[in-house]
């Protein structure tokens, strides 16, 4: 069975996605949280359903998109790692 991990930079950003939303809307934000880990944990039996993501062009770091929101992941034979939670508007970040 595949593991998921999630990264302390992709909890900070669900973190920061919640606060910022639950300023105007804690109940959306409560709801839209739950997208993304019902969206991750779908990940477990369909590890390879996301996009490649298009700025890196590698195989193995992939997206789910929920919303406006990109989950970026990187899959292996038994683990994949959730590397960052961020909306699509954002510049993705070049490493």
């Amino acid at each position: 069975m595949i593991v998921v991990v999630w990264t302390d930079p992709a909890v900070s950003d669900l973190d920061c996605i919640h606060e910022y939303i639950s300023r105007d809307a804690e109940v959306y934000a409560d709801a839209l949280v739950q997208d993304l880990f019902d969206a991750v944990d779908r990940l477990e039996s369909f590890p390879l359903s996301g996009r490649v993501v298009p700025e890196l062009n590698d195989n193995t770091t992939r997206e789910v998109i929920v919303g406006s929101y990109r989950i970026i992941y990187d899959v292996s034979d038994e683990t994949i790692r959730i590397l960052s939670v961020l909306h699509g508007a954002r510049q993705f970040p070049k490493h």
